[in-house]
């Protein structure tokens, strides 16, 4: 795993090198582009928690995190979750370790803010990440979330 990863808040400093982050052209329909994430962030509020994943100084990719939001608000069964909204690893980039730091690190703060359950959604079938995600302790929920699967790791 590189040596000195971390997670930085979207400034105008690093703006334009979130934006130029890209997934291989056969994961385009699989995770939406950083500029619809950082408009999705900017509409919730609060809720989005948006972040670079930087190796030292470079960047490698971008995750966005969600606290206390309901999937479908005004359902009686459906509780406020946290968890893993977008992962996106540049290209160039995958397969070192940069996906794992930032879902444990999203986890690291659910339990900060007290949380005991992440939550992730993804596109379901054979070339989406659904065996990423069992492999890092998720569990599949048997629900959707629009198109999207539902799996759940408990901290």
């Amino acid at each position: 795993m590189p040596s000195e990863l971390s997670l930085a808040a979207i400034t105008p400093e690093n703006l334009d090198a979130a934006l130029a982050l890209r997934v291989r052209p056969d994961q385009e329909g699989l995770v939406a582009p950083v500029v619809k994430s950082l408009a999705e962030a900017y509409a919730h509020g609060e809720a989005a928690w948006p972040r670079l994943i930087l190796d030292g100084e470079r960047p490698v990719g971008f995750v966005m995190a969600f606290f206390d939001f309901r999937f479908h608000p005004g359902q009686p069964d459906d509780r406020p979750r946290s968890g893993l909204w977008r992962l996106l690893v540049d290209a160039g980039c995958q397969g070192g370790g940069y996906g794992r730091f930032a879902v444990e690190q999203v986890c690291a703060e659910i339990r900060r803010r007290g949380g005991t359950r992440a939550t992730v959604t993804h596109v379901p079938g054979p070339d989406g990440p659904a065996g990423f995600y069992a492999r890092l302790g998720f569990r599949p929920t048997g629900e959707l979330s629009g198109d999207q699967a539902v799996a759940e790791l408990e901290l």
